[in-house]
């Protein structure tokens, strides 16, 4: 079986909470453990700050979750400018910035991190966890 839920949320910081709260309950009640539901949560929340941050222009960000034998999957989509993913680098951790360790986070996170991007076409990260 397969349940999917939709959000559109405003594309401002403030709402970020709600798609971490929906991510927690949602997790909670497909059986996730206390860890696991944290890591759901907190990337979940990486990918809807960066749809926020570099969402230029999108009115609204779409944040899907779809359960289904067992596993949660997140997917976050902006409307923004995209990217181009071959200019994406991993973050040097001895050297940190402050700013681009969203992406890393995810995948440390969850199972699996997908990306799908193009410059002028919006960004949509699909991330999906396993329930063991």
């Amino acid at each position: 079986m397969k349940d999917k839920i939709s959000l559109s949320l405003p594309n401002k910081p403030e709402y970020v909470s709600i798609a971490r709260l929906t991510a927690s309950v949602l997790a909670n009640n497909i059986g996730f453990d206390i860890e696991d539901i944290e890591d759901i949560k907190v990337a979940v929340g990486e990918a809807c700050n960066n749809s926020v941050m570099h969402g230029n222009g999108s009115i609204n960000i779409d944040v899907t979750f779809i359960i289904e034998n067992g596993s949660f999957i997140a997917e976050v989509m902006d409307y923004g400018n995209g990217f181009n993913k071959e200019d994406y680098r991993e973050p040097d951790l001895i050297n940190h910035q402050e700013r681009g360790l969203g992406i890393f986070i995810m995948e440390s996170l969850m199972d699996k991190v997908e990306i799908d991007t193009t410059l002028g076409n919006g960004t949509k990260i699909r991330m999906i966890k396993e329930r063991l």
